[in-house]
């Protein structure tokens, strides 16, 4: 069987969960089975592809285009080619890990996973450029429809798959994601000589994740100048850490104006190995976006043995179950509340610490490739 995956997502300059998901799937769906045959769709004008291991596995061939992006996504909305499998030299299904534009001969079929449809349930969080892009460029609507299977990444996006596109829920099926093994519980020992070395406070709360308006990372820092009025709390600290995304002005701005600003700490995007120290120093994980479709970060914390406060939107509180704090994100004396308890009760953080472990377990990546081949394969 030959098995065709459409791998630009590798060209972005910030690792987002989508890319996150396709790294770790490829990582441990592609060595499961030698005799299948991959055929690997690169295309990037200016940024070479990254050095995977997996990548020089015998049954892996990749295909590195240099057509620029815009013109073969022009090409495909307006002409529906070039044919993806065709580029390939001929596969039996195509796999598109997002709704990227990918044209197909009809006798190709079609694999998609869809993370969510926050574009089109919460627009206003969207700048008027990824709103065009997502409607009009890549039309997600249409490519869910002509997929002949989909994975979703949570029972809350197949809902809004099956309610908001027509699609018909059999069609659908859930695969959760899982914690990459290079995010795991560290030694006291080598956080503290983290911590040390990239100068973090003893006691701080976190916010790891990309800096845009949906994570909601304003109402963090409003309850943070809530805790601070607390004297018993006069050495916490706030540590924002992610890439920048848009509308981040408007945060500094927040950020500035409090009256705690010296205790607010922004670090920019966190890698794979440095992720773990982070999550590990924490007091408590914070993360009450508005929506998501999976969210890698609370999970990632749990594995860390961090307590976490979430949302009670979207896919959330299915990843943390019983494991975590889940609040309303817009309700800042209920964020402010649960800070205040985990903060002052070691015993109380336990308790949920041990949930989420009993929790992480059903987010294994190797499980989650194996069900993932498994539709490819019958699609």
């Amino acid at each position: 069987m030959i098995i065709g995956i459409d791998i630009r997502l590798l060209a972005s300059k910030y690792k987002s969960g989508i890319e996150e998901y396709l790294e770790n799937l490829l990582l441990n769906m592609i060595p499961l089975d030698s005799k299948i045959e991959y055929k690997l769709f690169y295309n990037s004008f200016r940024t070479p592809l990254p050095n995977y291991n997996w990548l020089k596995l015998p049954n892996v061939t990749v295909f590195d285009y240099r057509i620029p992006n815009n013109l073969l996504f022009l090409c495909g909305r307006l002409f529906n080619r070039p044919y993806i499998d065709k580029l390939l030299g001929g596969v039996d299904v195509f796999f598109s890990p997002h709704f990227f534009l990918a044209p197909l001969s009809k006798e190709c079929r079609r694999v998609t996973t869809i993370h969510d449809l926050s574009f089109n349930l919460f627009p206003n969080f969207f700048s008027s450029r990824h709103r065009f892009w997502h409607r009009f460029e890549m039309t997600p609507a249409r490519q869910a429809r002509y997929s002949d299977k989909i994975i979703a990444v949570s029972e809350s996006t197949k809902q809004d798959l099956a309610r908001y596109y027509d699609i018909d829920p059999t069609k659908i099926r859930v695969i959760y994601s899982g914690v990459s093994e290079k995010v795991t519980r560290q030694t006291d020992k080598d956080l503290e000589v983290f911590r040390l070395s990239n100068k973090l406070p003893k006691r701080f709360i976190l916010f790891l994740g990309k800096l845009e308006p949906r994570k909601n990372v304003s109402a963090i820092i409003r309850a943070f100048n809530l805790i601070k009025l607390d004297k018993s709390f006069h050495d916490l600290h706030l540590v924002i850490a992610g890439a920048r995304g848009w509308l981040c002005n408007e945060l500094d701005d927040v950020a500035r104006q409090s009256p705690f600003t010296k205790q607010i700490i922004f670090t920019s995007q966190v890698n794979d190995r440095d992720r773990s120290f982070y999550y590990g120093l924490a007091s408590v994980f914070i993360y009450p976006s508005f929506f998501e479709g999976f969210g890698f970060p609370p999970a990632e914390s749990m594995t860390c043995g961090t307590v976490v406060i979430t949302s009670n939107r979207s896919s959330l509180g299915e990843v943390m179950g019983d494991a975590g704090i889940i609040v309303e994100p817009n309700n800042i004396i209920e964020i402010t509340f649960w800070l205040r308890r985990l903060l002052s009760d070691q015993e109380l953080r336990n308790q949920f610490i041990k949930k989420g472990y009993r929790q992480i377990p059903s987010f294994n990546w190797l499980e989650t490739a194996k069900k993932t081949l498994d539709l490819i394969i019958n699609a």
